[in-house]
Order: C-alpha cells, then sequence, then structure tokens
C-alpha cells in the first residue's frame, strides 16, 4: 500500500517554488545581414526593445515520429525522424511600428510583396534567437533574495528561423482599453538546451541537451 504524503513533503520536493510561465525573455541578437536596416542589434536597438515587447512566447515542442514494423499479426514501433513545430511570439506594438515593420521588412526579404523576387541565399535571411526562463531569486533555489537579479534556470536556443506568418492586426471601434498585439510564427531548423546564452559554444556552463 502507497504511503500517504503530506503537505510538507510537497513542499520539500518544489525546493524552487514552481518555475513560473510569466519570468522568461526572448531575444533575436541580430536580424540577417541583409536587413541589417531594419534591425540594430545591442540593447539600445530594436532588440533591446524586442526583449520588453515580446509578451509571449513557448518552450519549443518536438516530435518523434514512430514507424511501424509489422511482425506475425504485431506491430513493432521504432522511432522515426524528429520534427520541430513552429514557433510563435507575440509582440505589443507601440505607436512608432518599429517591430512590425521590421518584421515586415524581414517577411518581403523572403519573397517581394509586388513581384514574387527574394534573397536565394539561406544565410541571408535565417538568423538564430534564444529564449530564457527565468528564476525568481538571483540563483536556483536561493534561501533569499534581495532583489534586481534573476538567475536563468533554463536557455533554449533556436537555429536558422524565418518568419513564415505575420498575424493581422485587428481594428475595430469597439476595441477600448487596449493595446494592439500582433504574433509572428517562425520556422525552426533546429534547437539546442543550455543554461547560458551560448549553450552551443565551448564557453558555455552547462550544454544540457544538443
Amino acid at each position: 500500500m502507497a504511503a500517504a504524503k503530506t503537505i510538507s513533503q510537497f513542499k520539500s520536493k518544489l525546493a524552487g517554488g514552481g518555475a513560473r510561465p510569466n519570468l522568461f525573455e526572448v531575444s533575436i541578437p541580430s536580424f540577417p545581414s541583409s536587413i541589417s536596416d531594419a534591425w540594430t542589434s545591442g540593447d539600445n536597438g530594436e532588440n533591446g526593445i524586442f526583449k520588453f515587447l515580446c509578451k509571449a512566447a513557448q518552450i519549443p515542442a518536438s516530435t518523434v515520429a514512430e514507424i511501424p514494423v509489422p511482425f506475425r499479426g504485431r506491430i513493432l514501433k521504432v522511432a522515426g525522424d524528429r520534427t520541430f513545430d513552429t514557433w510563435t511570439v507575440t509582440v505589443i506594438n507601440d505607436e512608432d511600428f518599429r517591430l512590425r515593420t521590421a518584421f515586415e521588412q524581414w517577411s518581403n526579404k523572403l519573397t517581394k510583396l509586388n513581384d514574387n523576387t527574394g534573397v536565394t541565399n539561406p544565410a541571408s535571411y535565417m538568423t538564430d534567437a534564444y529564449v530564457q526562463q527565468l528564476g525568481r531569486g538571483a540563483t536556483k533555489f536561493s534561501a533569499t533574495n534581495v532583489g534586481g537579479e534573476h538567475s536563468v534556470l533554463r536557455t533554449y536556443k533556436f537555429y536558422d528561423i524565418w518568419p513564415s506568418e505575420i498575424s493581422p492586426i485587428d481594428l475595430s471601434y469597439d476595441s477600448t482599453d487596449t493595446v494592439e498585439e500582433f504574433t509572428v510564427t517562425f520556422q525552426v531548423q533546429y534547437i539546442s538546451i543550455g543554461n547560458s546564452l551560448e549553450s552551443n559554444t565551448a564557453n558555455t556552463t552547462e550544454t544540457l541537451i544538443e
């Protein structure tokens, strides 16, 4: 018979207090070089704005398909290929439309609005992005927190992304007490998982999954 579990035992297992879905940061350190006029790298440029105005994102999902192999009336399921889901971010639209313009210019480089031409070298329109899950304390499982600093619990790096969809912004006289938002959906080649912003380099403190 299973032993009864107490709230005190549960508390001891939840030592970090639980990761919070509203503590995160998303960054795209640089747009592709062909769109440098639309995006300035660094905290004083659009990427610094994007870190604040990116309202929502996801920790990525991936799927490993199964290959069914029939054998004497039964099916053996073996691992197939991995596929990565699209990645979507939600962006708050400010009155200068800087982020909306940047994404629209990026999309226009892929295939122009008027004649369907575009850049052909993938390196000209792909770049990397990061999602960092933040902790509430300055270090993981910190007993005290003086404030002003968040630990980085996990970093996901998205490789060679490009925007496949920029959502509409709905306009209506009925919309009051709200701020415009839009979503951008990216195609993702693959991801790596670690504890630093450059989780795939030799400078990382720990690479969890590549």
